[in-house]
């Protein structure tokens, strides 16, 4: 048993800040008060206490090539087959995409990532690659995979169902590329086989105004639209809306994630953040490709913040971009039976907050400024965190 003192807690689902003690034991939070002094002290006096991030996008096996494609499109880079990325992990050795992966998952530990979600390539043998390299690393990934089968037009749609259900058997959900990239019969079957078995399904969208214009001109609608639709979990990206894809997403089953600084590395454009948020969604925020960005979450959302702040010329809570990459990967329902349309996909990434009775899943970092959130965001270095729960 160990008792958290003295810190500034950013506590609940909507990260109100309290000083209180946090008591933990086996890995649970089984007080928080002023009075709880119970096990081990730790007195993190002048320090913030925050929930850990989730990464809620990303590409870790391409952090075999950082900085690889600078200067070349978005399809150069990450279009399968053919993209740099898929050429290179291709040609890779095993033992090489491991210990890189690796790598990235301690970077993403020390600056404050307890869960992330991995778009896998590779099939299986992909999907067990990151199991392998993430065994003895404490932190969580939820892998989703992908194969070769999804692709191209005319699919064997028999081929494409045994794929997706070998995948099942071993990741925690399906993430083909892009609309761009496969049919809709096999959208629909991928979303059908994941439902089946509880698990996730996700893919990319409007990344770039192109792909929704050559949505548009082939199907009459927008590739948010078609997600919808065929009924993925999780959306990515969305950095192009188009007609009411914003409305759209808001009265559906969909959770969205937005990666800004991919979007700012791949000159695709910036995510309406100011108009999502104020429709009610609760998106999460991922670092994308490893390849083209750090998966450090602090590095995230600062960019977000302001960046967001200038495209928009509105005021955006740093309590609400911090949410991105914490409590809006919580469920309602965590604390209560108050739950919205997308808890059935965030039960599914296991995400605490600090509430007693939730999993001890924080850090804490100093504190340097009278503002906490935006210490966090602003201010914060690696050598900040000082303590990990989780």
């Amino acid at each position: 048993m160990k008792t958290i003192t003295n810190g500034l807690i950013f506590k609940g689902l909507d990260l109100t800040l309290s000083k209180e003690n946090i008591c933990i034991d086996d890995g649970k939070i089984i007080e928080i008060s002023k009075d709880v002094l119970e096990g081990e002290i730790i007195d993190v006096e002048g320090s913030i206490i925050c929930p850990s991030f989730i990464n809620a996008h990303t590409h870790i096996g391409d952090s075999i090539i950082p900085d690889d494609g600078d200067g070349l499109s978005l399809g150069q880079i990450v279009k399968p087959p053919n993209g740099i990325k898929h050429v290179a992990l291709e040609s890779t050795p095993d033992e090489e995409i491991i210990k890189s992966m690796k790598k990235s998952m301690w970077d993403m530990y020390y600056s404050g990532t307890s869960h992330f979600i991995d778009y896998r390539e590779g099939g299986v043998k992909g999907v067990k690659l990151l199991k392998e390299a993430s065994k003895d690393i404490p932190i969580n990934p939820i892998i989703l995979g992908r194969d070769g089968s999804f692709y191209g037009e005319n699919p064997d749609l028999h081929q494409v169902k045994v794929a997706v259900r070998k995948l099942l058997k071993y990741a925690d959900g399906i993430a083909p590329s892009g609309f761009g990239e496969i049919e809709a019969e096999v959208a629909e079957l991928i979303c059908r086989e994941c439902d089946k078995v509880g698990k996730i399904s996700s893919i990319h969208v409007a990344e770039n105004e192109g792909v929704q214009l050559e949505s548009l001109a082939k199907t009459n609608k927008t590739e948010p639209e078609r997600a919808f639709e065929a009924g993925f979990n999780q959306i990515v990206h969305m950095t192009n809306p188009k007609n009411q894809d914003i409305d759209k997403l808001a009265i559906s089953n969909t959770s969205l994630t937005i990666c800004p600084r991919s979007n700012g590395a791949l000159s695709v454009g910036i995510v309406p953040l100011f108009d999502i948020l104020s429709k009610g969604v609760k998106p999460l925020i991922g670092s994308d490709n490893i390849m083209l960005n750090s998966p450090n979450m602090i590095r995230e959302l600062e960019f977000t913040l302001k960046i967001m702040k200038a495209y928009s010329k509105s005021y955006i809570s740093p309590k609400d971009i911090i949410k991105l990459a914490t409590t809006n990967g919580v469920p309602n329902s965590a604390l209560d039976n108050n739950s919205n349309n997308c808890d059935g996909f965030l039960s599914k990434l296991n995400k605490s907050c600090i509430a007693e009775g939730q999993n001890a899943e924080f850090f804490v970092i100093t504190n340097k400024s009278k503002n906490p959130y935006l210490s966090l965001i602003n201010r914060t270095e690696i050598n900040d965190f000082t303590h990990f729960f989780y």
